[in-house]
């Protein structure tokens, strides 16, 4: 391991190597721990990558997972295996003192500790973008993490078990009506795979046609995929509306108060789940540093990938990449900030490495230009949208494109194994729609099995004549 970390005072110095401290082990920090340690042994560098969670989530599929067509655990990265030779901290980072070059973690569990480190690099990404709609922080589900995936997908599921067995029109009605908010992206990818998995589910119930089920998108904008431009956002809404989603473009949402939706267009509706995926914003403990931010809260940065001031000073020893940061688009020209795309995140993670890498040896830093290589979207089993290299494609071809662009994207080849079998397992046997809402709490059963019995007496007496249904 690399040089040990006290955990309840500032690291003591000296020690042989200069150390790195990753904040955030998504995509840029996962990528850049393991090309820097490609390039440089542990008596080069000790790298040290904090994240409250001990694996990198490969966001692109979280559709997929949701849907039953790929098993969740294969569609994260282990931290510790992945990182061999780096310290892995699980905590949050809580505030950094660059002036110091001193980072405050706080664990799970434990007291918050300060780390001293030599050069920074700062990948927290992003987080969902909520809005004070009433009843959203208590009802509404975001869309970014494996376990919030695996939460819609049960929570889906389990609504349809509960309705099949429901005589209360209302209560039936409320609990297959799905409502997602935003059509971006991972709004209009979710919406389409777990739309097609509840079609799909239908036919193991004898009380629940596919015509039950209700799966409504709110878009503020009057477009969906607007990174895909008119001609295949507009293909792909025709596409979504042909399945009955009902997509309500132009319109906000004003409220959802105990599930009780409410439109800026005044209609009215209940739904027992509400998904929100309007978009994202940069990690708001950046504010809580005292690296330079910009207008939105991104860390400034320069081509290089190094944080830089507002006059374009480098900040000496903090590099930055990914979602929380502005890193200036070079291939789009001058003005153009990279977009919080995967494609980006992962290349510029690369590259981060190799600066790192280049740096410590006292060389100079090269400028990363990336350019569009196309966008590919899913829009269900067997379709999607794409444009690659100016060409542009839909349907089965799309979808094609897009599980092979992500397959080749993800993480290690042990990652891309599995995800090829589940693919072929879901291709011969179908996908599993088997709902798991109990894992949210493992101790109902128990806590039932505990109560003391009801009394005889206290038997609730049927009623003389009753319709079976």
């Amino acid at each position: 391991m690399s040089s040990s970390i006290a955990p309840t005072h500032v690291a003591a110095r000296p020690r042989k190597a200069p150390r790195v401290l990753i904040l955030g082990g998504g995509y840029v920090g996962l990528y850049t721990a393991m090309q820097l340690r490609k390039r440089m042994g542990r008596r080069d560098a000790a790298i040290v990558v904090v994240d409250p969670r001990s694996y990198m989530t490969y966001q692109p599929f979280l559709p997929e997972a949701a849907a039953g067509s790929l098993e969740p655990r294969h569609v994260v990265a282990p931290h510790r295996r992945e990182l061999r030779g780096t310290t892995v901290l699980t905590g949050r980072v809580t505030a950094v003192r660059h002036a110091e070059k001193t980072a405050q973690v706080t664990p799970i569990e434990g007291e918050s500790y300060w780390v001293r480190y030599d050069h920074l690099v700062v990948a927290l990404g992003a987080v969902a973008r909520t809005l004070p709609i009433p009843g959203l922080a208590d009802v509404g589900i975001g869309f970014k993490q494996i376990e919030e995936a695996i939460a819609l997908r049960n929570q889906v599921l389990n609504k349809m078990d509960v309705a099949a067995s429901t005589w209360d029109p209302e209560a039936r009605r409320r609990m297959l009506t799905f409502t997602f908010v935003g059509g971006g992206f991972a709004g209009i990818e979710a919406l389409a795979e777990v739309e097609d998995m509840a079609r799909a589910a239908c036919k193991d119930f004898d009380s629940i046609d596919p015509e039950d089920l209700r799966f409504v998108l709110v878009e503020a904008s009057p477009r969906i995929l607007p990174e895909l431009g008119e001609e295949l956002g507009g293909y792909a809404l025709e596409q979504l509306r042909a399945r009955g989603i009902d997509i309500k473009l132009s319109t906000f949402l004003n409220s959802c108060e105990a599930g009780h939706v409410k439109l800026s267009t005044g209609e009215e509706f209940f739904s027992d789940t509400i998904v929100w995926t309007a978009g994202v914003k940069a990690n708001p403990v950046l504010q809580q540093t005292d690296l330079p931010l910009d207008e939105v809260g991104r860390v400034r940065a320069n081509a290089n990938l190094q944080v830089v001031d507002a006059d374009g000073v480098v900040v000496d020893g903090a590099w930055a990449a990914g979602d929380c940061a502005a890193v200036p688009d070079l291939a789009r020209g001058e003005g153009q900030f990279c977009a919080p795309t995967a494609q980006h995140a992962v290349r510029q993670a690369k590259h981060l490495g190799e600066n790192l890498a280049l740096a410590l040896r006292g060389e100079e830093p090269l400028e990363y230009r990336h350019a569009n290589l196309g966008t590919v979207a899913t829009l269900g089993l067997g379709k999607g949208v794409a444009q690659i290299m100016g060409v542009k494609f839909r349907g089965p071809v799309a979808w094609f494109f897009h599980r092979t662009y992500h397959m080749w994207a993800m993480p290690t080849f042990n990652r891309k194994v599995r995800i090829v079998l589940d693919w072929t397992t879901a291709l011969l046997f179908h996908r599993e729609l088997v709902a798991l809402g109990s894992l949210q709490s493992p101790r109902a059963e128990f806590i039932a099995a505990s109560a003391p019995p009801r009394p005889h007496e206290a038997l609730p007496t049927p009623p003389q004549a009753r319709a079976t249904r």
